[in-house]
């Protein structure tokens, strides 16, 4: 019995690894969808003319790190993203981690289409430190 839990522990462990060989950005996922994904939708497609897209947005192409400020902070005020103009206001996420910050930017910088450098967390701590 004792070599079977082991084997089953072991198994789940090696499954679970494996996934996230395939999908470095797993664990971004579920914290984007219960964060971010009732404004900008499940495939970042944004709400036509009010909310933004994150999918393809030009905005996020040279943001890298930074990116964390809008998620911790939020945004007020108009922003034009793919040469749409949006005035709206992006609520803060003060009360999630720095780690999930990172996973959601990396989950988004890789998600539908976008392809953007891996961050790390030494740089999303030191954009939260400069964020106004």
């Amino acid at each position: 019995m004792t070599n079977y839990i082991f084997l089953l522990v072991w198994f789940c462990l090696f499954f679970s690894a494996c996934s996230s060989i395939n999908d470095p950005y797993a664990e971004g996922k579920p914290l984007y969808l219960r964060h971010c994904a009732n404004c900008h939708m499940d495939d970042g497609s944004g709400l036509e003319g009010l909310i933004p897209p994150l999918a393809k947005a030009d905005v996020l192409q040279n943001a890298g790190a930074s990116a964390a400020c809008m998620i911790r902070n939020g945004l007020k005020g108009k922003m034009q993203v793919n040469g749409i103009e949006y005035d709206g206001e992006m609520l803060p996420n003060a009360k999630i981690s720095d780690v999930e910050i990172l996973n959601i930017l990396n989950y988004i910088n890789n998600a539908w289409g976008n392809q953007r450098d891996f961050i790390k967390l030494d740089d999303v701590k030191t954009a939260l430190k400069g964020c106004q």
